[in-house]
């Protein structure tokens, strides 16, 4: 509750202009941010890159957040645009025979250092993240990195509630398979 209550009155000083208010809240949720990315899009370059350009168009944009306390929910949504962006070019750049490489999962799977405990760890579970579609991989990612419930994944994906709660299960579902096989 305190972090939450901290996080409000940084965005009410970011809101109204404080640079190193808004780079404090920043540094909240950086960890989140990369990690959701990360592991919606899979590449390193690419998660970097759709932080980058979330974080920029926050801050300009952060004067038109008319609910402090919503600021988390607003800069993981503004993430999920450029992730979705990033993802239809992957899409384009498929069809166009260009194939973007998947890298290792270690600073998501690994412990807090970013090393796995075993190489062969990694490779099962990239296999398995590779069965889920771009909305599961979304709805993971937020609820794992981003710590959101079904309720708030539903309002930044436009979705029901209940959707995303049989989404996750079934994506739950897949990658058990994909690991256990």
């Amino acid at each position: 509750m305190r972090s939450e209550t901290n996080m409000t009155e940084l965005a009410r000083l970011a809101i109204a202009g404080d640079r190193e208010a808004f780079g404090s809240l920043y540094g909240l949720i950086a960890g989140k941010l990369y990690k959701t990315a990360y592991y919606t899009l899979g590449n390193k370059e690419d998660a970097e890159n759709a932080v980058s350009d979330a974080v920029l168009d926050a801050w300009a944009g952060i004067s038109s957040l008319r609910d402090p306390a919503a600021f988390q929910a607003w800069i993981f949504a503004i993430l999920n645009n450029k992730c979705k962006r990033i993802l239809r070019e992957y899409v384009r750049n498929r069809e166009k025979g260009s194939d973007t490489p998947v890298e290792d999962l270690a600073e998501l799977l690994g412990k807090e250092d970013g090393s796995l405990s075993q190489a062969e760890d990694q490779q099962l579970v990239e296999e398995a993240f590779k069965v889920l579609t771009e909305e599961e991989r979304q709805i993971v990612s937020l609820t794992v990195f981003g710590e959101y419930d079904s309720g708030q994944i539903a309002k930044l994906l436009s979705l029901n509630r209940n959707t995303v709660r049989s989404k996750y299960s079934r994506a739950l579902i897949k990658m058990r398979e994909v690991l256990s096989g």
